[in-house]
C-alpha cells in the first residue's frame, strides 16, 4: 500500500505531468493559467462544435476527440453541428477552411489571419479567438487547410491530452486528469515533408490473417477470396493511420482484394480521409493477381492478352474514380515476379501509355497530370529505368530499398525537377532472399533515420510507403517512419534518442529516468536483432572460442532481459499489456532464441571435447525451445485472447547439422524446429580420463587426442595461453571439466610467482561439471618488458583412480606504451577502434563526420553530414575531404605491414551509377587507399555479394599497408562520397582471430 506522502507525490506528479506528444510543440496543459482555455475544468467540459457541411471524416474525428476527452477526464463534452447564430458559451470550434461555413464565418467576422494554412496541403492552426461570433466571448478554434489538415489537428490534441495513437492496436491505457486546458496560442503545423505517407500490409499470412478472421469475421471471410480484411478491420486501421498522421495505404494482398472483399472498404477509406493505392505489383487500383485470376481469362501477358488486360485496368480506374487514390502504373509478372524474359522497354512503355489513355478516358475533362500516379522502381523495374525507359514527368518515381532497409537509388540532380517528384518504398518486413524476416522487430530507428534523411536531402519526398508486414510488432518503428515523413526537420542525429524516450513516456506514463531506461532497452533490442536477423542465425554465428563473443552475446541478452523485466514488473497492471507487446515480448522472445542457438553451438562443441557439461547444455536448449512456445502462448492469451495468432510466425533458424532444419532456404519453415543437440554418455568416463582441460581460444581439449589440438590431430603438445599487458580482457581462462561420472578435486599451480590463478583449486562432479580458472599477471611491472614464460600444472585427484596432471604453457607479453602517447594500444596483435572514438575529426566545406548514436552492430556509426554541405554533391578526392584520425601504437607488424579492416554499413550506390560509394584509408603519410566497396551489378539487380552483406549487416573493407614499424601512428578515414556509414575499424598486427563482431575495442590511453 502507498504511504500518504507517496500518494500526494504521485498526485502532484500527475498534475504537472509533461504532455508527451512525440516530436511536436505542445499546446495542452493540465493546470489552469490566467490565459488558458478550459477543455475540461471542474467537472465541466467545453462543447465541441462543427458545421454540418464539413467532411464526414472530420465529423468522425471530432467524435473520437470527445471520446478521448472522456477517457482522460471522465467527462464527455457535448458534440453537435451548429450554425453561427446558435453558437454560445465557450466552445471548441472545429472545421475545414473553405468547407466549413462556421469556420468561414469566424474568419470573416474576425479577420483571422489564416495565411499559414490557406491553400496548404494538410496544414492546420489552432488558437483562442476572442469574440469569434456574436454572443461568443471566446472560442478555441481548430482550422484545417483541408480535410486531413483538420483531422490531424484533432488527433494532435488527442495525443497531447494523453491518448496514444496505439490505444487500441497496442492497448495503451490513458492517464487520467481531472482538468485539461489549451494555451491561447494553440498549435500549428504547415504542410508535411512528404505528401503521401503510409504503410503496406504484406506477408500477412499466417499471423494477421488468422487474427483478423477470428476477430472481424464469422470465420468465412469474403465470398470470393476468403479474406478477413473487411470494413470492420479497416475502420480500426484507418483511424490508426490518421492518428499517426499518415494518409496513404497499400492494403493487404496475399489472398485479398480490397475493393471486392467488402464493397464498403473503398468508399470507407475515402470517407475517413485515407488515400488508397496498390502495391508495386498491382497496377491501376486492381488487386493483382487475385482479381485477375477471379474475373479474367488468358495469361497475364500484355503481348498476347492486351485487350483483356486493358479492360481489366479500365474497370479498376472506373471503380476508383470517385475516391482519392494514387494509381500504380507499369506492370510486373504474376505473383510479384519479373515479367517474362522477352519483356522489353518498348512493351512496358506501351503499357504505361495505354494506362494513361485509360485515365484520360475515365477522368474525361480532367488534366490527368493532376491525377496522382506512381511507378514503382522495384527490383528489375529499376533496371528498365536505368536502361532508358521513361514515363511522363508527372508520374512519381518510387525508388525502392533492397528489401532490407538499404535504399537502392535516390534521385540524382537531373531528376529532381520532375513535376511528379520521387519517393521511397521501404521495408520493415520481407519474404524472400536471403531469408524471410517477419517475426520480431529488427529495425534500428537510427538506421531508418540515416536512410530516409538521405531521401529528404535528395528530394524523394512525394511518397513514402513502408512494408510493415503484419503491422505488429513494428508499432514503434512504424510511428517513427510516419513521424519523420510528417516533419523531417524535427529529427537530427543529436535528438534521435528523444523519440523513444518520448514514446516511452507517452505509452507507459514513465518518469524521464525510466523512459531513458526504456530507450536503452529498445536501442539494444534492435541493435542485437539487426546484427543478424534471427532467421539467419546459426549456433556458430558468434564465435564460441574467440573474444568471448558467444558468452558476451548471452550476457548482453540477459542484462537486457533483466532490465526490461525490471521495468515491466514496476508498471501498474493496466500498463503491462502494452509494455509486453511492444517491449517485453520482443526482448524475451529474442533472448530465448539467441540463447538457445548459442547453447546448441556450445553443446556440440563440448561433445567434441568429451565434456560432461554437454548434457546440461542439451537440457537447456530443450528448455528454451519450450519457453519459446510458452511465451507465444502468453502473448495469445493476453487480454482474453485479443491478440490470438499474432505471434505464430515460425522463426527457428538453421542448425549446423548435416541435415538442415528450420530455415534452410529463404522461405519460412512450416514448423519451429529445435537446433540439433547431442549428449555424451553420462555413465561412462572419457577415454582420456576424468579431467578435461580446455584453454580459451581453442576447440581442442586435453588430455587425449583431438583434431583441434594440432594439425596432426594426435601426439600433440600441451595446450597454451597467451597474456598481453594491453589486452582489453586482462586475463585468459582455462575450463576444467568432467570427462565422465567420476568426481575429482583439482589444484592449479604455477612455476612462477607473478602468475595469478583464480581459483587455484576446486571440485568437479556430475552435479558441478565445470570450473573456470582465470589466469592473469599479478603486476605487470614485476616482469620484464617483452616475453615471459610460465607453466601451469593442473593436477586432478579422482576418487578411486590415480592422480593425473595436465600442463598448460603460458606466454606473457609486456609492451610499454610510449610516454605521453594518447590513443589506442595494440593488445594481443590487434588494434580495434569504434568509429565514433576518433582522436580528431576535421571539417571540410562545412561537412564533418557525424555520429549516429546507437546505429550499428556494436556501439554507433559515423557518416559525413550535411550530405551536400558547401560542395554541392559532397564528394572529394582521397586526402582532400573531411577525415577521422585515430592515433594508435603497435608493437608488432605482419612482415613490416598492417592490415586494416573498415566495417561499413551495407549502403548501396544510391547516388547514381557514376558515383559509387567509396572511402579512403591512410596510415601516416603513406598514400591513401581508395576503396569502392560495393561491387557493380547489372541494372535492376544487386551485387552477387549482397546477400552476404545484408545477412551480416556489414561490409568489410580491406586495406593493407607496408613499410611500417612498431611505434606510434595515425590512421585516417577520408570521406570520398556522402552516405558512407562507418561503424568500426580494426588493424591486424598478426593476432586477429575470426569472429562475427570483430575484436572488442582496444585499450585507450
Amino acid at each position: 500500500m502507498l504511504s500518504p506522502l507517496t500518494g500526494v507525490l504521485l498526485a502532484f506528479f500527475a498534475a504537472v505531468r509533461t504532455v508527451h506528444a512525440i516530436g511536436q510543440s505542445s499546446c495542452v496543459s493540465f493546470q489552469s493559467s490566467s490565459s488558458s482555455f478550459p477543455v475540461v475544468q471542474g467537472q465541466k467540459a467545453s462543447p465541441v462544435v462543427l458545421s454540418s457541411d464539413d467532411w464526414p471524416g472530420v465529423q468522425q474525428a471530432a467524435s473520437d476527440f470527445v471520446s478521448d476527452i472522456q477517457k482522460v477526464t471522465g467527462i464527455k463534452p457535448s458534440l453537435s453541428n451548429v450554425t453561427a447564430s446558435t453558437l454560445r458559451g465557450l466552445p471548441i470550434v472545429i472545421g475545414t477552411l473553405g468547407k466549413s461555413s462556421l469556420i468561414n464565418q469566424i474568419v470573416n467576422n474576425t479577420n483571422l489571419d489564416v495565411s499559414s494554412v490557406a491553400g496548404k496541403w494538410e496544414a492546420f492552426m489552432t488558437r483562442v479567438v476572442v469574440n469569434p461570433l456574436p454572443g461568443v466571448d471566446r472560442a478555441y478554434v481548430m482550422i484545417g487547410a483541408d480535410k486531413r489538415g483538420t483531422i490531424y489537428a484533432i488527433y494532435d490534441h488527442s495525443e497531447q491530452i494523453g491518448v496514444s495513437p496505439w490505444y487500441w492496436w497496442a492497448d495503451v491505457p490513458t492517464t487520467k486528469h481531472s482538468d485539461v486546458f489549451v494555451t491561447p496560442g494553440g498549435c500549428s503545423h504547415g504542410s508535411p515533408t512528404v505528401k503521401y505517407r503510409g504503410i503496406f500490409l504484406n506477408d500477412e499470412q499466417p499471423a494477421l490473417q488468422n487474427w483478423a478472421a477470428e476477430k472481424f469475421t464469422n470465420g468465412t471471410g469474403a465470398k470470393l477470396t476468403g479474406s478477413p480484411f473487411n470494413h470492420l478491420f479497416y475502420t480500426k486501421l484507418f483511424e490508426l493511420l490518421l492518428r499517426l498522421k499518415a494518409n496513404y495505404l497499400w492494403p493487404a494482398i496475399w489472398s485479398s482484394a480490397f475493393a471486392i472483399d467488402d464493397p464498403v472498404n473503398q468508399p470507407l477509406a475515402d470517407w475517413c480521409g485515407v488515400v488508397m493505392g496498390t502495391s508495386h505489383q498491382e497496377p491501376m487500383m486492381r488487386s493483382s493477381p487475385i482479381e485477375f485470376n477471379l474475373f479474367e481469362t488468358g495469361p497475364w501477358d500484355y503481348n498476347t492478352n492486351s485487350e483483356v488486360i486493358r479492360q481489366y485496368f479500365l474497370e479498376g480506374a472506373q471503380r476508383a474514380k470517385n475516391f482519392e487514390s494514387v494509381f500504380t502504373v507499369g506492370m510486373r509478372g504474376a505473383g510479384d515476379e519479373p515479367l517474362s524474359e522477352d519483356t522489353n522497354i518498348a512493351l512496358l512503355q506501351r503499357i504505361v501509355s495505354d494506362q494513361r489513355d485509360i485515365l484520360m478516358e475515365v477522368f474525361n475533362g480532367t488534366d490527368i497530370t493532376t491525377v496522382p500516379q506512381v511507378w514503382a522502381l522495384y527490383k528489375e523495374v529499376e533496371g528498365y529505368y536505368e536502361d532508358g525507359m521513361r514515363v511522363p514527368d508527372d508520374i512519381t518515381l518510387l525508388w525502392s530499398d533492397d528489401n532490407w532497409g538499404n535504399i537502392r537509388r535516390f534521385p540524382i540532380e537531373s531528376e529532381r525537377n520532375r513535376t511528379g517528384g520521387a519517393g521511397v518504398y521501404y521495408h520493415f518486413d520481407y519474404v524472400g532472399d536471403p531469408r524471410d524476416y517477419k517475426w520480431i522487430t529488427t529495425n534500428q530507428i537510427s538506421k531508418v533515420y540515416e536512410q530516409m534523411s538521405i531521401a529528404v536531402d535528395r528530394e524523394a519526398t512525394r511518397i513514402w510507403i513502408v512494408n510493415v508486414g503484419d503491422l505488429k510488432p513494428y508499432e514503434r518503428e512504424t510511428e517513427f517512419f510516419i513521424n519523420m515523413a510528417w516533419n523531417s526537420t524535427r529529427w537530427n542525429p543529436n535528438n534521435l534518442d528523444t523519440f523513444v524516450t518520448s514514446w516511452a513516456q507517452r505509452e507507459f506514463d514513465l518518469s524521464a529516468s525510466d523512459a531513458g531506461k526504456v530507450n536503452e532497452i529498445v536501442a539494444n533490442l534492435t541493435r542485437f536483432n539487426a546484427r543478424r536477423k534471427h532467421e539467419l542465425l546459426s549456433p556458430t554465428t558468434y564465435s564460441l572460442i574467440d573474444y568471448r563473443e558467444a558468452e558476451s552475446v548471452i550476457d548482453s541478452w540477459k542484462r537486457l532481459r533483466d532490465a526490461s523485466t525490471a521495468v515491466y514488473d514496476s508498471l501498474p497492471s493496466a500498463m503491462k499489456p502494452a509494455f509486453f507487446q511492444m517491449v517485453q515480448h520482443p526482448v524475451v522472445a529474442s533472448d530465448i532464441v539467441g540463447r538457445m542457438l548459442i547453447s546448441a553451438g556450445q553443446n556440440n562443441m563440448r561433445a567434441s571435447q568429451a565434456r560432461l557439461s554437454t548434457n546440461s547444455l542439451a537440457d537447456q536448449v530443450e528448455d528454451l525451445f519450450m519457453q519459446d512456445f510458452d511465451l507465444e502462448t502468453q502473448y495469445h492469451s493476453l487480454l482474453d485472447g485479443k491478440w490470438d495468432h499474432r505471434a505464430i510466425e515460425s522463426h527457428m533458424p538453421t542448425s549446423d547439422s548435416l541435415v538442415d532444419l528450420g530455415y534452410y532456404y529463404w522461405q519460412q519453415p512450416m514448423a519451429n524446429t529445435m537446433p540439433a543437440i547431442t549428449k555424451v554418455q553420462p555413465k561412462k568416463q572419457a577415454l582420456a580420463g576424468p579431467m578435461r582441460i580446455v584453454p580459451e581460444g581453442t576447440l581442442g581439449a586435453w588430455p587425449g587426442d583431438n583434431p583441434n589440438q594440432c594439425s596432426q590431430g594426435f601426439n600433440c603438445g600441451p595446450p597454451s595461453v597467451s597474456l598481453d599487458s594491453n589486452d582489453p580482457f586482462g586475463n585468459r581462462y582455462i575450463d576444467i571439466g568432467a570427462g565422465g561420472p567420476t568426481p575429482f578435486t583439482f589444484t592449479a599451480t604455477s612455476n612462477v610467482s607473478w602468475l595469478q590463478l583464480s581459483p587455484s583449486q576446486g571440485s568437479i562432479s556430475p552435479d558441478s561439471p565445470e570450473q573456470r580458472v582465470f589466469v592473469s599477471v599479478k603486476n605487470w611491472n614485476s616482469i620484464s618488458a617483452g616475453k615471459s614464460a610460465a607453466v601451469i600444472s593442473f593436477k586432478a585427484t579422482p576418487q578411486g583412480q590415480p592422480s593425473s596432471t595436465v600442463t598448460v604453457n603460458v606466454a606473457a607479453t609486456r609492451n610499454d606504451v610510449p610516454s605521453g602517447f594518447k590513443g589506442f594500444v595494440e593488445g594481443s596483435g590487434v588494434i580495434s577502434m569504434e568509429a565514433a572514438h576518433a582522436s580528431r575529426n576535421t571539417t571540410v566545406s562545412g561537412i564533418t563526420w557525424t555520429e549516429l548514436v546507437g546505429y550499428g552492430r556494436t556501439l554507433s556509426a559515423v557518416t559525413p553530414m550535411p550530405r551536400f554541405g558547401d560542395n554541392n554533391g559532397g564528394n572529394f578526392t582521397a586526402g582532400s575531404g573531411p577525415s577521422l584520425e585515430y592515433d594508435f601504437v603497435n608493437f608488432n607488424t605482419i612482415g613490416g605491414g598492417l592490415n586494416v579492416t573498415t566495417l561499413v554499413s551495407p549502403s548501396l550506390n544510391a547516388n547514381g551509377l557514376d558515383r559509387p560509394l567509396g572511402v579512403a584509408v591512410q596510415i601516416d603519410n603513406l598514400n591513401p587507399q581508395t576503396k569502392y566497396f560495393i561491387p557493380p551489378a547489372v541494372p535492376g539487380a544487386l551485387p552477387s555479394e549482397w546477400n552476404a552483406f545484408v545477412a551480416n549487416s556489414i561490409v568489410p573493407v580491406q586495406t593493407s599497408f607496408t613499410g611500417l614499424q612498431p611505434g606510434t601512428h595515425t590512421l585516417r578515414i577520408w570521406m570520398i562520397e556522402p552516405a558512407v556509414v562507418v561503424q568500426k575499424i580494426f588493424i591486424d598486427a598478426g593476432g586477429l582471430r575470426p569472429s562475427y563482431l570483430g575484436p572488442p575495442e582496444s585499450v585507450r590511453v
